[in-house]
């Protein structure tokens, strides 16, 4: 079994900015991300980590840094990159939703079959490339207790596929600007949720 605290990274100007769809445009945390990283950074004084695992996009890495105090043992791992969300990149939900609304529909029905954005990544594809992360968190840090900071796509994503949920359903679990979920990943039990967001 493997402890896994995931977090989303703090707040960018793309969040602050009526929550456009950031993706894949690395962007930096805004002053209020650097400061709810070091509100997470408190949080999370009486963990000790094993390892500690980040996106390659600069605010994941910078959350990353300061949540776990140190940059020295930060590992960064492509699978953990936000979604591709293809059109949408840089958007606003209402623009999108309005100029591109077959696809936006699409998305909501069936995000395991249709491209996020018409030429970005499905959801089957997102959860492929974070099984397979994950596989190996578990297959290496057995007993041990690991942070991992990602996105909101990507972290809800993984965690609907793990609960058992339709991936149509991930928008249902709330993951804010660098807020915690506590979860164990075990061969035997699966995933079991400990804290959502808190």
């Amino acid at each position: 079994m493997v402890t896994i605290c995931l977090l989303r990274h703090g707040e960018t100007s793309f969040n602050a900015d009526g929550n456009r769809y950031c993706g894949r445009t690395d962007v930096d945390l805004t002053e209020r991300g650097i400061s709810q990283a070091k509100r997470m950074y408190e949080l999370l004084e009486g963990y000790r980590f094993d390892a500690v695992y980040s996106s390659p996009l600069q605010r994941a890495r910078k959350t990353a840094e300061i949540a776990s105090g140190s940059a020295e043992n930060l590992v960064v791992d492509n699978r953990l990159i936000e979604v591709d969300f293809g059109e949408w990149e840089g958007l606003r939900p209402e623009e999108f939703q309005t100029k591109g609304a077959k696809s936006w529909e699409n998305w909501l029905a069936a995000p395991e079959r249709f491209a996020a954005g018409r030429t970005g990544e499905t959801a089957m594809q997102v959860v492929s490339r974070l099984q397979s992360f994950y596989n190996e968190l578990l297959e290496k840090y057995s007993e041990k207790t690991v942070l991992v900071v990602g996105h909101n796509g990507v972290n809800r994503l993984f965690l609907a596929s793990q609960l058992g949920m339709p991936l149509k359903n991930y928008r249902r679990l709330v993951q804010e600007n660098s807020a915690l979920t506590l979860l164990t990943l075990s061969q035997h039990q699966g995933c079991q949720l400990l804290k959502l967001n808190a």
